[in-house]
């Protein structure tokens, strides 16, 4: 018997959630738009609808465990696992979490940048759907995939709330990517 926090049977999109995330231009740096998920989270409703909808796309992979990348992907990860009653992880930056941790080091675009997880809280031959709320260049993502595939886990799938448009993120991942949203860089 699961317990589900969140019960989505019967809701239908009602609303764009587009409306609900905040552009800011020229952040971090000249010519970048970051979406800022923090309006969305502000507002119940586009939340509930967001989680909702996110809800819908992750129930077709049946995963045991969501591991969310740090740290905007806890806060779709964490409610959205409660939501389908399984379990959740984290994907951090080396040093941040406690107890035996494994590693990755991959590229970026200016450098290198490495991830950790807590290899004794996934069961081998678990399912794993690996979620975050923006997809770029998708370096961390497919990072995380190969660090999670370490533990003997399979990742079943990638989850974004959104895409980013022409950056081609998807093409560097081995498992399945969805979003809900595709929007400019």
């Amino acid at each position: 018997m699961h317990f589900y926090f969140l019960d989505f049977e019967g809701i239908q999109a009602t609303m764009n959630i587009r409306d609900h995330i905040r552009i800011i231009q020229d952040f971090p740096k000249p010519g970048i738009n970051f979406y800022d998920i923090a309006t969305l989270l502000a507002h119940p409703a586009a939340w509930r609808e967001t989680i909702g909808q996110l809800h819908t796309m992750a129930e077709a992979y049946r995963p045991d465990m969501l591991m969310g990348i740090e740290s905007r992907g806890f806060l779709v990860a964490a409610p959205l696992a409660m939501a389908l009653g399984c379990g959740f992880g984290m994907v951090r930056k080396k040093g941040k979490l406690p107890g035996r941790t494994i590693g990755y080091k991959y590229e970026l675009e200016y450098g290198t940048d490495e991830i950790e997880i807590q290899p004794d809280l996934i069961t081998k031959g678990a399912k794993i759907l690996v979620v975050d709320d923006l997809l770029a260049t998708g370096g961390t993502m497919a990072a995380a995939e190969k660090l999670i595939a370490q533990t003997g886990a399979s990742v079943v799938g990638n989850l974004c709330v959104v895409e980013l448009e022409g950056l081609n993120g998807r093409s560097r991942l081995s498992a399945p990517f969805e979003s809900l949203l595709l929007c400019p860089a």
